[in-house]
């Protein structure tokens, strides 16, 4: 318990992809945190075309699984046009909505999880080992992005519900 717990501080502490900004001092929330980085910009284009800019930017607090501009882009040909259409929203909102979970949960928390049930109503796994932590088939990249009103954890993929991946 004791590697796994110093591998994940490891993880976290030397991730460099936001070396120095977002500190909770910050006063930004998640939104606006994920705005001000670059390799979101796919994920704020949902999260407005969803509709979910205002919950969001909600009290939470919030865990948010966020995908990166690269994880979209890995989606098959055209899916992510598809999702982004406004007869496709109830669609969109259902697959951002996978990716929140209510309540701050931060890296030290996850030792204690096997799933978590997102705002969706699904559950994801959280898995955990030798200093790598997955949620479903996705690698959390960089954990405790933290915001005013929640945290962020970046992730490699996009998760998706049973039913929309089925559907995919």
């Amino acid at each position: 318990m004791r590697k796994f717990l110093s591998a994940l501080v490891i993880m976290v502490v030397s991730s460099s992809v936001f070396a120095g900004h977002h500190k909770m001092g910050d006063h930004k929330d998640i939104v606006d945190t994920a705005a001000s980085n670059p390799m979101f910009s796919t994920l704020v284009a949902a999260v407005k075309a969803g509709g979910l800019v205002d919950t969001l930017k909600g009290d939470g607090p919030f865990t948010v699984f966020a995908p990166t501009d690269e994880a979209f882009a890995a989606l098959p040909a055209g899916t992510l046009d598809m999702l982004l259409k406004p007869e496709n929203k109830d669609t969109l909102v259902q697959i951002l909505t996978y990716h929140v979970v209510a309540g701050k949960v931060k890296a030290e928390d996850v030792v204690t999880l096997s799933s978590a049930t997102t705002v969706e109503g699904s559950d994801v796994s959280v898995t955990a080992a030798m200093g790598k932590v997955k949620i479903n088939n996705a690698n959390v990249i960089k954990a405790d992005v933290m915001a005013e009103n929640g945290v962020i954890h970046v992730i490699d993929a996009v998760l998706l519900p049973a039913e929309v991946a089925a559907a995919l």
